[in-house]
């Protein structure tokens, strides 16, 4: 499996995990949104230094070879399912807690 073919099964995967596992629904919320153009800030000028040095190298052939900055898109989609599943996750472990009766 190819570095991209990796990237879209786990952007799925994280869309579906929010929307329809965990209903966090976190793609929806402007707050989200905001979140992540901060962490794609950081993301990125991190990226930037480990793959413009070069200290990270991608085989050509594993990947789409589109890149925003350095880093090629599929880092990109990687980070964002990232940040998506410990945003739903924590979200989701949150409400749960919450819904759990008070123990004396």
């Amino acid at each position: 499996m190819t570095y991209t073919e990796l990237v879209l099964v786990a952007l799925a995967a994280t869309v579906a995990l929010d929307l329809f596992i965990l209903r966090t629904t976190l793609l929806r919320r402007k707050a989200f949104w905001t979140a992540y153009a901060i962490v794609l800030a950081f993301q990125l000028i991190i990226n930037g230094v480990l793959t413009g040095v070069p200290v990270v190298r991608y085989e050509p052939s594993t990947i789409l070879g589109a890149r925003l900055i350095y880093a090629p898109i599929e880092d990109i989609g990687f980070g964002f399912a990232l940040v998506l599943l410990t945003l739903s996750s924590w979200v989701w472990l949150g409400r749960r807690e919450r819904a759990e009766p008070s123990r004396p």
